[in-house]
């Protein structure tokens, strides 16, 4: 068996899947290097996958993003192996699926996957709850337990209350929901989703969107998601690949995406989207000019202020942790005091609302509106990281690169 490298749970390697007689004449060294259109045409093989490298780590969030025909369901499906790999090795946990007998496979399936489509797959003569314990039932887990862990998961997802009604009752989004149920019920390491949400409404697909990147923060599993939707993907995804003509054209966050596409293929992929929706606080985030420390006296803090032509300034304590603003007035008014302190007193500085470095520049626009001053950028444990200035904000949506 193969070792898990870096952490990857999902290693691809050199993938290839061929549709045609003979596909075998499609590996001599000058056919490989050649398009998809050119093989078919030389050949009569039409090529799935061309030789795909991936890997996917463990609780990692992953998409493979694509036109129709760019490979992409084809690739999620080889991981399960309802379709076969022409060439190449999938490893998963460290172990090689396209070496697996039926019945190894089979338990693995069911012991690794859960799996939800863009059909959702439900049996309408069962209930909500027994749709949701079927993969349990399967399994042949007892009636008491298989029903127990069901009626977890369909809370987990919000359907507490509707589990003695049957599909044909619910709207789509909740009928997607009771697949994801069905999913989760078996605890699986992997989730693999394919366009899952593609037939909903646009509302109810964002709405189901949102629930997703919340049950993950919460759950952590390693998800492997299809989409054709630039903007799901870049809201859902911790890594993006996208594919064209069965090939990987570029891996990356969706940041690297949106701001450095490797083609005109992945350009005209991301011209429309918003770098608002992309780009985080820590991409545009910078020092600021000034920064004052809680140990520093008042008249100190009052001459770097004046010095540096400014109003207020960020405070911070010898951790680093943000205690918040201190204004030019305040100290003035300290330094009137009869009794004069030696330290800034914590009253004497203002709260303020912060960010962190992931926070979308979209989610930065109601507290502009807030602040007279930059908005601070800290991490988890509160330390002071750096500044965003509303030019930072409206530099970074002018068009990629400045252009």
């Amino acid at each position: 068996m193969e070792s898990i490298e870096n952490n990857s749970q999902v290693i691809i390697k050199d993938v290839w899947k061929l549709y045609g007689k003979d596909a075998k004449k499609v590996f001599s060294k000058k056919l490989m290097q050649e398009t998809k259109a050119v093989i078919q045409e030389k050949t009569g093989c039409i090529v799935g996958m061309k030789n795909i490298n991936l890997e996917i780590k463990k609780g990692e969030f992953y998409i493979l993003m694509g036109l129709s025909g760019s490979g992409k369901s084809t690739l999620i499906r080889s991981l399960i192996r309802l379709v076969n790999t022409t060439k190449g090795n999938i490893i998963i946990n460290g172990k090689n699926i396209t070496k697996m007998n039926n019945e190894q496979l089979l338990h693995f399936r069911r012991d690794t996957f859960g799996m939800v489509f863009q059909h959702y797959g439900l049996l309408p003569h069962l209930t909500v709850l027994d749709n949701a314990a079927y993969g349990l039932k399967v399994k042949g887990i007892p009636k008491g337990e298989r029903y127990a862990k069901a009626m977890q998961t369909l809370e987990t997802v919000g359907l507490k209350g509707w589990e003695d009604y049957y599909p044909g009752s619910l709207s789509g989004g909740m009928q997607q929901r009771v697949g994801l149920a069905r999913a989760l019920a078996n605890d699986p390491e992997i989730l693999l989703m394919d366009e899952p949400f593609s037939g909903l409404d646009p509302l109810i697909r964002r709405q189901m969107q949102d629930e997703l990147v919340e049950l993950q923060e919460k759950l952590k599993k390693t998800i492997i998601f299809v989409t054709h939707d630039l903007h799901e993907a870049l809201k859902l995804g911790d890594q993006i690949a996208i594919l064209r003509d069965g090939e990987v054209v570029q891996v990356g966050t969706p940041e690297d995406i949106v701001t450095s596409p490797a083609d005109e293929y992945v350009q005209q992929f991301v011209q429309d989207a918003s770098p608002a929706k992309v780009l985080t606080a820590g991409s545009i985030m910078e020092e600021p000019s000034i920064l004052t420390y809680a140990w520093e006296g008042p008249k100190t803090a009052l001459t770097l202020i004046r010095a540096n032509k400014r109003r207020a300034a960020f405070i911070v304590n010898k951790s680093r942790e943000l205690l918040g603003v201190i204004r030019e007035k305040e100290l003035v008014s300290l330094l009137e005091q009869e009794t004069k302190s030696k330290t800034i007193p914590m009253d004497s500085i203002k709260k303020v609302s912060t960010v962190t470095e992931d926070t979308l520049i979209e989610d930065l626009f109601s507290i502009i509106t807030e602040n007279p001053w930059p908005i601070p950028v800290v991490d988890e444990k509160n330390r002071f990281k750096g500044i965003v200035t509303t030019d930072h904000i409206f530099e970074s949506l002018s068009p990629l690169g400045g252009e």
